[in-house]
């Protein structure tokens, strides 16, 4: 099984950069495809971000397509979350999810197909 570490929140003014590391150990790091999440309060947790195994296929929300990008080092076994031109309503919660993938290059971006998480990691974006 993997687990996941989250790292990188912060407090940023809007307009504003953070680049978010999720570090990954205890199983093979390229056979999961790898997402992020965000949560804000009293909201359900949204997807962010999602990344295919080999790191050839990617996906985003709506909301942060070209600002946000994902990548991943599956030799360091990391994903990280570049994140650029922030906005107040991007202030959540981000969490790293992993679901293990067989084979193939899909991404997902369904949050009940995530089986791994990690600990959260807070991000505010002050007007």
């Amino acid at each position: 099984q993997v687990q996941l570490v989250d790292s990188g929140g912060g407090l940023v003014q809007a307009g504003g950069s953070l680049r978010l590391s999720c570090a990954a150990s205890g199983g093979t790091f390229s056979n999961y495809a790898m997402g992020w999440f965000r949560q804000a309060p009293r909201k359900a947790p949204d997807f962010v971000a999602g990344i295919s195994r080999s790191g050839g296929n990617t996906l985003y929300a709506v909301s942060v397509k070209g600002r946000f990008t994902i990548s991943r080092d599956n030799v360091k076994n990391t994903v990280y979350l570049q994140m650029n031109s922030l906005k107040p309503e991007d202030s959540a919660v981000y969490y790293c999810a992993a679901v293990f993938k067989a084979f193939g290059s899909s991404v997902s971006s369904q949050y009940a197909e995530y089986g791994y998480w990690g600990q959260g990691t807070q991000v505010t974006v002050s007007s």
